[in-house]
C-alpha cells in the first residue's frame, strides 16, 4: 500500500474534514444575525430617512404603476416621474409652512424671554376669576391649594413652551440635516419604486411562513401604512387649518405655532386639537370674555371635533379595522418610544400584532389533517 505524507500532493488535495450538519447551521444563523446587526447600525443614523423613503414608495406605489403602464414598462422613467410630482406637490407649501413657522417661533420665544408672554400670569387670571363656590368645592375635595397647583402647571407650561420655541428655531438651525436626510429618502425611494416588485419577492422569499400567510401580513402592512399616513395627514391638515383659523380670528398671539401644534396634536383620536384650544376657551371664559370664549368651545366641538370624528373611522379606523382605543393607545406609546414617526410605526406595530394572532388563532382552530 502507497503511503502519503503531508507534504505529497495528494496528500493536500483531501477533502476537509466535514462538519456536522447541526453546528454549520448554527453557526451559518450567527453569521447571519451578526452582519444583519451591523447593518443596521450602519442605517441606524439614517433610519428616519430610510423609513420615510419606505413611507414614500409604498404610498406613491399606485401613481408609479399607472405611470409604468403610461410608458411601455420603463420603470427607471416611471420611478423619475413619480418622484418629480412628489416633490412638485409637497416641498413649496412644506418651505413656506416652515419659514412661516420658524419666523413665528422666534416672535414667540422672543415674548416668552421678555415676559409679555406669561402662563403664570394667564393661570393667575384665572384664579382670580372664579367664583367662590367653585373654590369651595375645589376645598371640600381636598384640591384647594390654587397656589401649588399654579406653581406646578407654571412650571410644566413654561417648560413645554420654551422646549416647543426651542424646537421650532432647530428647525431653521438643522436645515442641511434636514436636507440630507429628505434627498436620501427620495433616493431610496427611486430605488424602491422601480425595483420594488423584485425586492418584495425576494424579501418574501427569505420569510420561512406559508405563502397565504405572507401574503396576508403584506397586505396589511401596506393596508394599514397607507391608511395611517394619508389618513393622519388629512386630518392634521383640517384641524390644524381650522383651528389656527379660529385663534386669529380670535387675536390669540402665534396662531401659526399654534395651529401646527393643533396638527401634530391632531395625531392622537379623541383628544389631539383639543389639548390646545381648550385651554384658550376657558381662559376667555373666565377673564370676561365670554362670548369669545363660548364660540371658541362650540366650534371647537362641532367643528374641529367633527373632523375627528367623521373622517377618521372613514380614513383610518375602516381600512386597519383597528378600534379607537386601540389606535390611541399604539400612537401615544409609538410617539414616546420613536418620536415623531412612532404616529405610523404604533399603529403599524398594533396591526401586525392583531394580524399575527388572527392567523395564530385560526391555524389552531382548523381541525387536524
Amino acid at each position: 500500500m502507497r503511503r502519503f505524507d503531508a507534504a505529497t500532493p495528494a496528500a493536500m488535495n483531501l477533502p476537509p474534514p466535514k462538519q456536522p450538519a447541526g453546528l454549520e447551521t448554527r453557526t451559518f444563523v450567527l453569521l447571519m444575525v451578526i452582519v444583519t446587526l451591523a447593518f443596521g447600525m450602519i442605517l441606524l443614523p439614517f433610519w428616519g430617512a430610510v423609513f420615510w423613503g419606505v413611507i414614500i414608495a409604498i404610498l406613491s406605489a399606485p401613481l408609479q404603476r399607472l405611470l409604468v403602464r403610461r410608458m411601455g414598462q420603463r420603470r427607471t422613467w416611471a420611478a423619475l416621474a413619480t418622484l418629480a410630482i412628489i416633490v412638485l406637490i409637497v416641498t413649496p407649501p412644506l418651505i413656506l409652512i416652515v419659514a412661516t413657522l420658524v419666523q413665528e417661533g422666534s416672535g414667540v420665544y422672543a415674548r416668552m424671554k421678555s415676559g409679555e408672554l406669561n402662563f403664570g400670569r394667564y393661570f393667575q387670571e384665572i384664579v382670580a376669576a372664579l367664583p367662590p363656590w367653585f373654590t369651595q368645592l375645589l376645598d371640600r375635595f381636598g384640591i384647594g391649594n390654587l397656589v401649588d397647583i399654579e406653581q406646578r402647571l407654571t412650571s410644566a407650561v413654561a417648560q413645554a413652551s420654551q422646549l416647543i420655541a426651542t424646537q421650532v428655531l432647530g428647525i431653521g438651525q438643522n436645515t442641511l440635516e434636514f436636507v440630507v436626510g429628505f434627498f436620501i429618502a427620495l433616493y431610496l425611494a427611486f430605488f424602491l419604486l422601480r425595483d420594488g416588485p423584485l425586492l418584495a419577492l425576494r424579501v418574501k422569499a427569505a420569510i420561512p411562513l406559508d405563502e397565504v400567510h405572507k401574503q396576508a401580513l403584506a397586505r396589511k402592512f401596506a393596508t394599514v401604512i397607507r391608511a395611517t399616513v394619508k389618513g393622519n395627514i388629512v386630518i392634521a391638515i383640517i384641524q390644524g387649518t381650522l383651528g389656527g383659523l379660529a385663534l386669529w380670528v380670535l387675536d390669540v398671539h402665534g396662531a401659526l405655532l399654534w395651529a401646527v401644534l393643533m396638527a401634530f396634536l391632531s395625531l392622537l383620536p379623541a383628544v389631539g386639537a383639543g389639548l390646545i384650544w381648550m385651554p384658550v376657551a376657558v381662559y376667555l371664559l373666565v377673564t370676561g370674555s365670554v362670548i369669545q370664549g363660548a364660540g371658541l368651545i362650540a366650534f371647537g366641538v362641532l367643528v374641529i371635533g367633527m373632523v375627528d370624528n367623521v373622517l377618521r373611522p372613514i380614513l383610518v379606523g375602516k381600512d386597519t379595522r383597528m378600534p379607537d382605543y386601540v389606535v390611541l393607545i399604539s400612537t401615544l406609546g409609538g410617539l414616546a418610544v420613536f418620536g415623531i414617526n412612532g404616529f405610523i410605526i404604533g399603529p403599524v406595530i398594533a396591526a401586525m400584532f392583531i394580524a399575527v394572532w388572527d392567523i395564530y388563532v385560526s391555524e389552531r382552530s382548523l381541525p387536524p389533517h
